[in-house]
């Protein structure tokens, strides 16, 4: 009989001491993969098993998390992981910005525990809701009728 598998967590930051905060915090519950930098990121999103979400930096040499994101979001392959960057720049135009590129979310630096598994946790049970959905929807019988409110 299997076990069902853990979440899979990408965390992407050019910085080992955050790479292993989050690693500390996320690893029970979650598969932790992670990288540092944006090409092992997008190789690492393509890789089975894939990512359920990725936490990205934004600031990371070669290849900012913004166009990491934005390649994610183009790719079919890849465009449903849920993205959440990690980042010191808390500022109105940083949010917008990854929230236009398809990001779902924002986790501050210094990392919050709490706050940091609260969001994990919230976004890795969207993604498996949303998927579920979408495969009911596809195997639902043709002559279904949904009662209108």
């Amino acid at each position: 009989m299997g076990y069902p598998k853990k979440p899979v967590v990408l965390v992407v930051d050019d910085t080992i001491a955050n790479i292993r905060i989050l690693d500390d915090l996320l690893r029970g519950e979650y598969t932790v993969r992670v990288a540092t930098n944006g090409a092992t990121a997008l190789r690492l999103a393509l890789s089975e098993p894939r990512p359920d979400i990725v936490l990205l930096d934004i600031m990371m040499p070669d290849m900012d998390g913004y166009e990491v994101c934005r390649r994610l979001k183009s790719d079919p392959l890849t465009s449903n992981i849920a993205v959440v960057f990690i980042t010191a720049m808390g500022n109105e135009e940083h949010e917008a910005k990854g929230l236009d590129l398809g990001a779902v979310d924002f986790i501050a630096k210094p990392f919050q525990p709490r706050l940091v598994r609260a969001r994990v946790s919230n976004h890795v049970a969207l993604k498996k809701y949303n998927e579920s959905s979408i495969r009911w929807s596809r195997n639902a019988p043709r002559n279904c009728i949904f009662p209108v409110p």
